[in-house]
């Protein structure tokens, strides 16, 4: 029998015809959708189609959704209002399941997918959002598409794609104290580049990827996408079924147990061959902050800004000089110097229990000393957080205890940077302008933005949390 990986596993199972020039029409198991995908209904509503698959297919807003109000109204663009509210008649004329605003289990997609139980092992599932990558922590092919796309699953319930190389990239070693998966991705797209994953399917593995929590898993597979790869992969473990079992969409009974033997087979056999693999040393990673416009541009805490001099690249020497410009920092300054003017703790990163018990271990019996906003991303978290008494924690700190939705991370929701201001972000794009027109967007991981909060500058969060 032919040695496979987690990757040729799931996908030779899923290929329903192949045609020269490398591409295969991929059947789709589940199907997200959000408040931006209102042009895919419209052009089924156009063609005349329906949903081929409404029961695998689910919708919840999120994009355009405010977060400081309940009130949709409440958007201060028009037209994000009438795309927020669309959803509702869109799922209702096509059968398709929505968790609506205002219910308890709306929030960002790729974090109700996971927490529905929509998201398990050994499926392929998109939504027209690039950070779908999210979902391959559970062990299945995950992928964000575009918006001709989703009408394309819609209608279909498969998609063209072209099978991309396989890569694995392995993480041995052990995690320090306050060290978390958004570190570790950081420090794997500063090795490897924002666009060394490009045409490739990633799988992490190694014992630094399976000692983390499946909130950690999540937050890795999130920013694959920012590594150039649309797909990133871990495979499902013990951790995995005891995160799935039990949810809403999850199998049950003797369809679990099913399910299970079958997940168990999936990861990759010991003799099966990658295109490309990397090794990355877990025990070396220390809390990250990125000082760029891309994650690549990256470095510990205890580092400095480094000097575009030092460059041989020209290319790159160039990109780095006017990255600085743009950030407004120079070469040799402490990292631990630069001051924040806001902090966001949110998005499909990590906007999720763990990342908020996270923050919320910095925040507590301290003070924010500036502009600090928390965004969960669902309902179910917001309510879980509350019932643990984090939200009192942050508002006694001084933070802002907002409703679910993307916030921040996208713009396009009032929550917004103004132009010149400098964030610590738990998002995962640190683009120009992505979080308002010339906003400075710094990644770091949660407990860290709550460190930022505290001092005002990039802190590292192991001394704070010494003292």
């Amino acid at each position: 029998m032919e040695s496979k990986t987690l990757f040729e596993n799931i996908w030779d199972r899923h290929v329903i015809a192949e045609r020269e020039g490398g591409q295969s029409l991929v059947y789709i198991d589940r199907h997200l959708c959000h408040d931006g995908s209102f042009n895919a209904f419209g052009q089924l509503r156009e063609h005349g189609r329906d949903v081929r698959r409404p029961s695998q297919t689910f919708a919840t807003p999120d994009h355009y959704t405010p977060t400081r109000s309940a009130d949709l109204r409440d958007v201060p663009d028009a037209r994000a209002h009438e795309i927020s509210t669309a959803i509702d008649k869109n799922c209702a004329d096509f059968g398709v399941t929505l968790f609506p605003w205002g219910d308890d289990r709306q929030g960002i997609a790729h974090v109700v997918g996971p927490e529905q139980g929509i998201t398990v092992p050994g499926i392929t599932l998109c939504c027209g959002d690039s950070h779908t990558s999210t979902h391959g922590a559970l062990g299945c092919i995950s992928f964000g598409i575009g918006a001709s796309e989703v009408a394309h699953v819609m209608a279909t319930q498969a998609i063209w794609q072209r099978r991309p190389k396989t890569m694995r990239i392995t993480v041995d070693g052990k995690l320090g104290f306050g060290v978390s998966g958004k570190d570790v991705i950081i420090a794997i797209i500063r090795q490897i580049s924002a666009a060394g994953g490009t045409g490739y399917a990633i799988e992490y593995a190694g014992s630094a990827i399976r000692g983390l929590s499946m909130e950690g898993r999540l937050t890795l597979c999130n920013m694959t996408i920012e590594a150039g790869s649309r797909i990133g992969m871990v495979a499902p473990d013990d951790v995995t079924l005891d995160y799935v079992e039990g949810r809403p969409y999850a199998p049950k009974g003797v369809a679990w147990e099913k399910a299970v033997s079958f997940w168990r087979s999936l990861p990759t056999d010991e003799e099966a061959v990658f295109d490309t693999e990397h090794a990355v040393d877990g025990d070396a990673i220390a809390p990250m902050v990125t000082w760029g416009n891309s994650p690549q541009w990256a470095a510990p805490v205890t580092d400095t800004i480094p000097d575009p001099a030092s460059e041989f690249d020209v290319e790159k020497r160039s990109e780095m000089e006017s990255t600085l410009d743009y950030m407004d920092l120079k070469p040799g300054t402490p990292i631990s110097e630069i001051k924040v003017d806001k902090v966001f703790i949110g998005s499909c990163t990590n906007a999720r229990i763990e990342d908020l018990r996270s923050a919320a271990a910095v925040a507590k019996g301290r003070r924010a000393v500036v502009s600090t906003l928390i965004s969960p991303g669902s309902g179910l978290v917001k309510k879980q957080a509350e019932a643990e008494g984090l939200d009192k924690i942050f508002t006694d700190a001084g933070m802002e205890w907002r409703l679910p939705g993307c916030s921040m991370c996208v713009g396009m929701n009032g929550d917004l940077l103004e132009p010149g201001e400098r964030s610590a972000s738990t998002s995962n794009r640190n683009f120009r302008g992505r979080q308002g027109q010339g906003s400075r967007t710094h990644l770091v991981s949660p407990s860290m933005a709550a460190a930022a909060a505290i001092s005002g500058t990039f802190t590292d969060v192991r001394k704070l949390m010494e003292d």
